[in-house]
């Protein structure tokens, strides 16, 4: 899930590591857009917005646009067995382009939900898309340049431009 503020900037979270927050630091945690999985008789759309509130509390937002084809990646061979509960080799991914309609106070990821959803980041901030792709683990960085080039015109619509 891609969410654009007034600003036209994207929201990123920093993985929560094993740990508290200075250990994610420490260890160089990666950054990342929500993401979830679709969960059986759910349509994309739906669980976008599910995996958004269950993951940074956010429901102020409007749909503006979905990526014209799912996005791949795959994992690493040291993360296989490990990422992804163990159970499979990468993800394939439908996207969708938000505008972020609320205030910032609204955001929370360290307890989404009001505490009812475990939290996935220790924090968070607004970013500029084109930066993302330096922002992430590698082998999720081309699916990053993907997303960026389906939402590239995002920002500059929501700034009036």
């Amino acid at each position: 899930v891609a969410v654009f503020n007034a600003n036209g900037q994207v929201f990123i979270a920093r993985r929560l590591m094993e740990g508290d927050s200075e250990e994610s630091a420490r260890r160089g945690a990666p950054w990342q857009m929500p993401q979830g999985g679709i969960d059986k008789g759910e349509a994309p759309a739906e669980a976008a917005l599910r995996e958004l509130y269950e993951e940074t509390s956010m429901r102020t937002v409007q749909l503006l646009v979905e990526a014209p084809d799912w996005i791949f990646y795959d994992l690493p061979d040291e993360a296989l067995g490990v990422a992804l509960k163990g159970k499979y080799r990468g993800q394939r991914q439908r996207w969708f382009a938000f505008r972020f309609t609320g205030e910032d106070s609204e955001i929370n990821v360290t307890s989404p939900g009001g505490g009812k959803h475990p939290a996935e980041f220790d924090q968070w901030r607004w970013e500029e898309l084109e930066r993302l792709p330096g922002l992430v683990v590698p082998f999720k960085k081309q699916a990053y340049l993907e997303v960026v080039e389906a939402f590239r015109g995002v920002p500059a619509r929501i700034r009036g431009r």
